[in-house]
């Protein structure tokens, strides 16, 4: 799985930095760091979303909080993990 999250300046100021962290830290208590891939992009064109945005394998993910991180988290990378 390719994780992409938006380093742009919109998803910056809305907790970008704080979302990666999270990810970074999820992705290795889950022990899922052999089947995860994650990086940097640019502007997704989603800049009018209440979080920030990612691409996971191709598909764009908006809206992403603290507040919303874990239920995403089991949605968007461990439930398809485990498929």
């Amino acid at each position: 799985m390719k994780i992409e999250v938006c380093v742009g300046s919109s998803c910056h100021v809305k907790g970008g930095q704080d979302i990666l962290n999270l990810l970074k830290k999820s992705i290795k208590e889950s022990g899922i760091e052999n089947k995860v891939t994650l990086a940097g992009t640019t502007c997704l064109g989603q800049c009018k979303s209440a979080g920030v945005n990612m691409r996971i394998d191709g598909n764009v993910v908006t809206g992403i909080t603290e507040a919303n991180f874990n239920e995403f988290f089991k949605d968007n990378v461990l439930t398809p993990l485990e498929a």
